[in-house]
C-alpha cells in the first residue's frame, strides 16, 4: 500500500505512540496502474503542444523546446534505443550536462522501459568508471568533453540523442508502478556514493510537493539553478513543471550565479529554485526589480534565517525551504500558502506520514516516493529501517503548531565535551557577522580523545575577534567554537551544497590546528 499508514493521525502533525510526532493530512491518491513515469511527465503535451516546455537560457538567448517537440524527441529516442536491440530493464548511463539531450535521454529511456542512470558531468574518468562498474550499463550517452568510463558499453553522442526526434514514436512501456524506473547516486558527502533505485511511482508521489512546497501552476516559469543530474533539479526543475504544464527555465553551461538575477528578469521567471549557497552568491551583487517573481524554493542544505531575511529585502518575496534526500526527495517544507514559522523548516507535506524516533525524522515505508532500496545492497537498505519507519538521518524538534525545526544530520551532530550541539544552531548565530560571505562549523579532532568545535569562514579580512564576540553574545560557552579558520572558499559540490566531511578533513589536516 502506498498512502497513509493505518492507525496514524491525519489533519496535521499530532502525537503518536510514546509521544512521537506524526504528520500528514489527507490520504494521497494511490498511483494508477499501469503506469510509466515518462508518460506521466508528458501527459499534458497533447493539449499544450505549442507551449514552451523547456528553455535552456544564457545571456545571449535561449534554446526553446515546445511540449509537442519534447514529446516527439522523447518517444523518438525511445524508438532509437529499441532499434539498437536494448532490452527492457537494461541500464543507460547519462554523461550529459545542462542541455536538452539530458531530459530527452532520461525520459526516452524510461518511455521505452529502460533504466537511465544520471551522473554529474563534473565527475572524472576514474570516478565514473567506479560508478559504471556498479551499474553495468548497456549504453552510455555522452556529450563532447565529458569524461567517459573505462567500460565496454557503446557510446551514443548527445547529437545522436537529439537526432532521434525524427523517428516514429515508441509506445509507452506501461507496467507496475513499483518496478524500477531510474537510478541516482547519493552525493557521497558523508561517504562513498550509494546507488538509489527508484520506482516509476516516484514521480506520482511528487504530487504531494506541488502545493505542499512549490506552489506550482500551469502559468509558472520556474528557473532552477542546479545541474540536471541533481535530483533537486531533475524533479523540481524539470519534471514537476511539465506535470503541471508549466515552463522549465534552466541556465546553460557556463552561466554563473551572479548572472541569474538578470536572466530571471529577462525570461520572466515566476519561481526560482536553488541551493542556499547559490542564493548567497546571487545576493553579493544588487538584484534588479523582479516584478514577475512570486517566491523562491531552496533545498540541499539548511537555509540560514539571515539569508532568508536578506532575500526578502532584496526581492520582496519569500524563500520556502524543503528538507529531503536522494532516497525520497522532499517531505518537509513551507509553502506560499503556509510559510514555515521563523526559525522552523516547515510542515510535513500533505499525504506524508512522519514520526520522530529519538529525535530523528522517520518516514513510513508506505510513502510512494520512498526508494525501492539501495542497488544490490539489501543489508544497507535494511539498516535504514526501524520496523516500518525509514530513518532519514535528519534530526529535528517539533514546534507547538506541528512545524519541525531541522537540527542537522545525525552524522553531523557535534559532541565536544559530551554536549550534543547542532552545527546549524551555531552557524545561525554566527552567519550574520558583517563581512562574512560564507561560514560553516564542524567538530574536529585535535588529538586522540580531544575534539572541539571549529568555525571556517570566508571573508576579505581576519574577522576572528568579531566572530568570537558574536559567539559570546549569542551562544552558551559549550556551543562556542574554539577554533576559527579563514579559508578562500568552503568545500562545496557542483550544486553549491556544503561538503561538511571535506571541511572536517581540511581543518584537521592543517599544519597547526591548535
Amino acid at each position: 500500500m502506498h498512502g497513509v499508514a493505518a492507525g496514524l493521525c491525519a489533519g496535521g502533525a499530532c502525537r503518536g505512540p510514546g509521544g512521537a510526532v506524526t504528520g500528514g493530512m489527507d490520504r494521497f491518491p494511490p498511483c494508477p496502474a499501469p503506469f510509466n513515469l515518462a508518460a506521466h511527465a508528458l501527459a499534458r503535451a497533447g493539449a499544450l503542444a505549442d507551449k514552451s516546455a523547456l528553455q535552456v537560457i544564457r545571456p545571449q538567448g535561449a534554446e526553446r523546446w515546445s511540449y509537442g517537440r519534447l514529446e516527439a524527441a522523447v518517444r523518438g529516442f525511445g524508438s532509437a534505443l529499441l532499434a539498437r536491440g536494448l532490452l527492457p530493464g537494461e541500464r543507460v548511463l547519462l554523461r550529459l550536462g545542462n542541455s536538452a539531450a539530458f531530459p530527452v535521454g532520461f525520459l526516452g529511456a524510461i518511455a521505452a522501459g529502460l533504466v537511465p542512470v544520471p551522473t554529474s558531468a563534473a565527475l572524472t574518468g576514474p570516478e565514473v568508471t567506479r560508478l559504471a562498474a556498479r551499474i553495468a550499463p548497456a549504453l552510455v550517452l555522452a556529450e563532447a568533453g565529458v569524461a567517459l568510463p573505462d567500460h565496454p558499453a557503446p557510446v551514443m553522442t548527445a547529437a545522436e540523442v537529439l537526432a532521434a526526434e525524427a523517428l516514429p514514436p515508441c509506445d509507452w512501456a506501461m507496467g507496475d508502478p513499483d518496478r524500477l524506473a531510474y537510478i541516482v547516486f547519493t552525493s557521497g558527502s558523508t561517504g562513498a556514493p550509494l546507488a538509489v533505485a527508484h520506482a516509476h511511482r516516484a514521480l506520482w508521489a511528487r504530487g504531494m510537493m506541488h502545493q505542499g512546497w512549490e506552489g506550482l501552476g500551469e502559468g509558472d516559469r520556474l528557473l532552477h539553478a542546479g545541474a540536471f543530474n541533481w535530483t533537486f533539479t531533475l524533479g523540481t526543475g524539470l519534471l514537476d513543471p511539465w506535470v503541471n504544464g508549466a515552463t522549465a527555465l534552466i541556465p546553460g553551461p557556463g552561466v554563473m550565479p551572479a548572472q541569474l538575477p538578470l536572466l530571471m528578469k529577462r525570461f520572466d521567471a515566476t519561481i526560482l529554485a536553488a541551493a542556499p549557497g547559490v542564493i548567497r552568491q546571487m545576493l553579493k551583487a544588487p538584484v534588479p526589480a523582479l516584478p514577475r517573481l512570486r517566491h523562491g524554493l531552496v533545498a540541499g542544505e539548511a537555509l540560514a534565517p539571515s539569508l532568508r531575511d536578506q532575500w526578502r529585502r532584496a526581492t520582496g518575496t519569500d524563500l520556502h525551504e524543503a528538507l529531503g534526500m536522494s532516497e525520497c526527495s522532499t517531505y518537509l517544507s513551507g509553502n506560499p500558502a503556509r510559510p514555515a514559522p521563523e526559525g522552523f523548516t516547515g510542515y510535513p507535506q500533505p499525504g506524508r506520514q512522519l514520526r520522530l524516533i529519538d529525535g530523528q525524522i522517520a518516514l513510513h515505508r508506505s510513502d510512494p516516493g520512498l526508494m525501492l532500496g539501495y542497488l544490490d545492497a539489501p543489508e544497507a537498505t535494511a539498516a535504514r529501517f526501524d520496523g516500518d519507519w525509514f530513518l532519514t538521518g535528519d534530526l529535528a524538534e517539533a514546534g507547538p503548531d506541528g512545524a519541525l525545526r531541522f537540527l542537522g544530520r545525525a552524522d553531523d551532530m557535534m559532541n565536544p565535551g559530551g554536549f550534543r550541539v547542532s552545527p546549524l544552531e551555531v552557524e545561525g548565530a554566527l552567519a550574520g557577522a558583517e563581512g562574512v560571505t560564507d561560514l560553516a562549523v564542524c567538530e574536529i579532532a585535535l588529538r586522540p580523545g580531544v575534539s572541539v568545535i571549529a568555525c571556517a569562514y570566508v571573508a576579505a579580512a581576519d574577522l576572528e575577534p568579531a566572530l568570537i564576540a558574536r559567539a559570546d553574545q549569542s551562544l552558551a560557552r559549550w556551543k562556542q567554537p574554539r577554533l576559527y579558520r579563514r579559508l578562500p572558499a568552503l568545500p562545496r559540490n557542483a550544486n553549491a551544497k556544503l561538503n561538511r566531511r571535506a571541511l572536517r578533513a581540511e581543518l584537521e589536516s592543517a599544519d597547526d590546528p591548535s
